[in-house]
């Protein structure tokens, strides 16, 4: 009977792992957060490092629901008989799911601000804003483009990069943000894109940044850390009750 139970709660985490990955990519298209029918977010399948899930190819994140979510092996092999996502996808996910073992949920998303920051010759998120202060010490950057990530030596690169950090900013490309759980990753794609946004408006005054101090920045971060788990959790579950109050199948 013990066993039994225990598969019946191994089923039910993956379902409930599926019904998030697609509330996630609804909750990207909500905040515009997306790219057509491009990027990617995946989420290592509970209980397992050797497989992951991944929004199917070239399926607009409006309309993934659950069952729509493919699931890989590390090599990018289907293990359900579905479609495999794309080359690219698999080069960044399955390396850094291998790599990073902090990386269990990973999004990559081109959003408008984070891309045009990485556009910029030398610029890096600067401690200038409270916001800012929440990722401090914890972005890296590969300046290096390489065009499409179409190969595996591109994937270890940007996994190599972002090491025990979690976003790394990818050169003339995008962001991909790590954590380890969709909320935790939610939590931070959103706040980055807003920084990134405050920067560039600032930026655009001609005026200097007021940078914070290195002490303040780093004691800020800390008090942020403090409260980082919870209200991951909450944020990420608000956007999951807008869902529901506007109907959204997801879940199905």
């Amino acid at each position: 009977m013990a066993d039994v139970k225990e598969a019946a709660s191994k089923r039910d985490a993956a379902w409930q792992a599926r019904v998030d990955l697609a509330a996630m990519l609804r909750i990207a298209v909500h905040l515009d957060l997306h790219e057509g029918v491009d990027n990617h977010f995946s989420l290592l399948v509970p209980g397992r490092k050797d497989r992951f899930l991944i929004n199917p190819h070239r399926r607009h994140w409006s309309e993934v629901r659950a069952s729509d979510i493919v699931e890989v092996d590390l090599d990018g092999r289907p293990v359900d008989g579905k479609q495999p996502p794309e080359a690219t996808a698999l080069n960044i996910h399955s390396r850094m799911h291998q790599n990073c073992a902090h990386a269990t949920c990973i999004l990559h998303a081109h959003t408008r601000f984070a891309t045009a920051l990485s556009m910029l010759e030398g610029v890096r998120v600067e401690p200038a804003v409270q916001g800012a202060l929440k990722f401090y010490g914890q972005i890296a950057y590969d300046d290096v483009f390489g065009g499409l990530v179409l190969d595996s030596s591109e994937g270890d690169r940007g996994a190599a990069a972002l090491g025990d950090r979690r976003i790394l900013f990818m050169a003339n490309h995008g962001v991909t943000v790590v954590g380890p759980s969709i909320a935790h990753a939610f939590n931070d794609l959103y706040y980055l894109e807003r920084v990134c946004r405050a920067q560039i408006t600032a930026m655009s005054s001609g005026a200097p940044l007021k940078r914070i101090p290195q002490d303040v920045a780093q004691h800020t971060f800390e008090q942020m850390q403090a409260d980082r788990d919870d209200q991951a959790t909450h944020h990420f579950a608000a956007m999951k009750r807008l869902l529901d109050r506007e109907g959204a199948d997801y879940a199905t």
